[in-house]
């Protein structure tokens, strides 16, 4: 996997949504930004680490994926 300049922050962000159940909404009010610099959302839906899933009854989530749980292992 190639390492990029975005990969603290991505670590940040992927360790955050590990730490308790995440709302898409949560997600984009704490994580979205329109720096073309910082794309950590982006980045990390791109390279396949997180995901939406829809829990009846809940708002929409955002959960890591395998590659997710993944990355945040080789890191620690």
């Amino acid at each position: 996997m190639t390492t990029t300049s975005l990969d603290p922050l991505i670590l940040d962000f992927l360790e955050w949504i590990a730490r308790e159940p995440r709302s898409h909404a949560d997600v984009m009010e704490t994580w979205r930004t329109s720096c073309p610099r910082l794309t950590v959302w982006e980045d990390a839906t791109e390279r396949g680490f997180v995901m939406r899933r829809a829990v009846p009854g809940e708002p929409l989530r955002v959960d890591l994926t395998p590659e997710g749980r993944a990355f945040l292992e080789t890191r620690h």
